[in-house]
């Protein structure tokens, strides 16, 4: 509403033209708060997925680091096994 219409209005209109903008002002808060809430737990799990992949790598690089002292043991054995006979 333009300033002419409001000053125009009888207090009664004032006022539930304000407790109609006070109802939108709440629930446009509500839905910001839920869109908030909302882009905090996707920022969670982003920052979550970080992690379980940063620990899936390094799992991997111990897996693999056990894989070659597993070979270099066989290997190990065999050639202890093959001077001994």
């Amino acid at each position: 509403m333009k300033k002419k219409e409001l000053k125009k209005l009888k207090r009664t209109e004032l006022l539930e033209v304000m407790i109609t903008q006070s109802k939108e002002i709440d629930r446009l808060r509500e839905e910001l708060r839920k869109t908030q809430d909302a882009l905090n737990e996707r920022n969670l799990r982003l920052q979550n997925c970080g992690s379980i992949a940063e620990a899936a790598m390094e799992i991997y690089e111990v897996v693999e680091r056990t894989q070659k002292a597993a070979e270099l043991y066989l290997e190990n054995v065999k050639r202890k096994a093959e001077s001994e006979e």
